[in-house]
């Protein structure tokens, strides 16, 4: 199931849509997608009524399957989105940034006192603690913030219809009526993001079917509904599943010493603390980190920037998304919701010479001025170059659209 995920994923990391579910809540942009509306589409039509007998082949039923296209359609903006999803690649304090921010962090925290009591009966069945499962409800749908509303029907046969991954849409989509002929939802509440993924914790219809659970007992597996109990319990059942070993650490920052060799930095890499420890690395308070089995170095932004020690868990998340700032993003944030500090080692400047604090004075300036970024995260996302291209119209200058120390210097203040 890995391999399959992955090679998909390859195409939908764009829009952070990269994992079991993906990071609906991280992406490019971060906001709630537009409404999307059917258009008539005979060749569309033409592909359903083809594809009608193949369902029927793998097990779906003809009432399920009327039901299901009843109210689906064509949406050409999935095929766009799907064929000019921009391309942000974010650096690892860019993506923390986002995953672990102060906001994100505190509504994490809230979520975790308002649902205390069932986080604390899921810890107990599958043994994958509170903060760890709330996490990824945090990385996945900013805590139910961003579920999506895309009719997942309509955009899973769009993508199958359109042919670029026509394969596994299709398999996507065979699964999807699987769910509505289980009778765990119906198909007006079978939404998600326009790539199909769904509910609180972002589940591909696969993925569903393999690990979604129906933990409050009512007799659905229902990850759409406002109440998160079953999305947080089939995540944390996915975990379990994936061998989480509970009160054992994703990872811990550390410190490397002078002159360590970089080619031993990487997930291929394993040692024991021990060994790390004998080579000078120690954790952030100059300690020999405790031994919590094999352990790799990662060093995500090279030596110059923050370095961690990961173990089992790490690679446990990676099973959700593989993605390698996606497994730091939910460790860090799970870290952050039990009381930790932020990440203590210091960023390099980026590929311009700018600092985070450089492209957050940037942010700030260009709001005063008139021009909105969105935020001052320091982030560079679409609304930033925007105001940055602009801003460089209005001023008579090559538009470029993006940050440098010069622009800093010209906007003053």
């Amino acid at each position: 199931m890995q391999a399959t995920r992955r090679a998909v994923m390859l195409g939908l990391l764009a829009t952070g849509l990269a994992g079991c579910g993906g990071g609906f809540g991280i992406g490019s942009g971060a906001a709630p997608e537009p409404a999307m509306r059917a258009v008539p589409n005979p060749a569309w039509d033409a592909w359903v009524a083809g594809f009608r007998p193949r369902a029927l082949g793998a097990g779906i039923d003809p009432g399920t399957f009327d039901r299901a296209f009843r109210s689906a359609g064509f949406l050409p903006d999935v095929i766009e989105r799907d064929r000019n999803q921009t391309e942000f690649t974010r650096t690892t304090e860019d993506y923390l940034s986002i995953a672990a921010s102060e906001e994100r962090v505190s509504l994490g925290r809230a979520a975790l006192a308002r649902h205390a009591g069932v986080l604390s009966q899921i810890e107990s069945r599958y043994g994958v603690e509170a903060e760890v499962v709330t996490a990824v409800w945090g990385v996945e749908s900013r805590y139910g913030e961003r579920r999506g509303d895309v009719p997942i029907v309509s955009a899973l046969s769009t993508l199958a219809f359109e042919g670029r991954r026509g394969a596994f849409f299709e398999s996507q989509l065979i699964a999807a009526l699987k769910i509505l002929q289980s009778g765990d939802t119906d198909p007006a509440h079978l939404t998600g993001s326009w790539a199909g993924a769904m509910g609180h914790t972002q589940f591909i219809p696969t993925s569903y079917l393999a690990y979604a659970v129906d933990f409050n007992g009512d007799g659905r597996r229902d990850i759409w509904s406002d109440d998160p109990t079953d999305a947080l319990a089939s995540a944390a059942a996915y975990l379990s599943r994936s061998g989480w070993r509970r009160g054992q650490p994703w990872g811990v920052e550390v410190q490397l010493p002078a002159g360590f060799n970089s080619g031993l930095a990487g997930r291929g890499t394993t040692r024991s603390p021990a060994a790390w420890t004998a080579m000078g690395v120690r954790d952030m308070d100059g300690r020999a980190v405790p031994d919590h089995g094999a352990a790799s170095i990662l060093i995500p932004m090279g030596l110059a920037g923050p370095a961690f020690m990961v173990f089992r868990n790490f690679t446990v998340i990676t099973r959700y998304n593989n993605a390698e700032n996606y497994v730091i993003g939910v460790g860090h944030l799970s870290d952050r919701l039990r009381g930790g500090p932020p990440i203590r080692g210091r960023f390099p400047p980026d590929a311009r010479g700018m600092t985070k604090a450089d492209r957050q004075e940037l942010q700030r300036r260009l709001t005063s001025a008139g021009y909105d970024t969105g935020g001052t995260d320091g982030v560079v996302g679409s609304k930033t170059e925007a105001a940055i291209s602009a801003y460089e119209a209005a001023n008579g200058l090559p538009v470029t659209g993006q940050p440098s120390v010069p622009l800093l210097r010209r906007l003053g203040g």
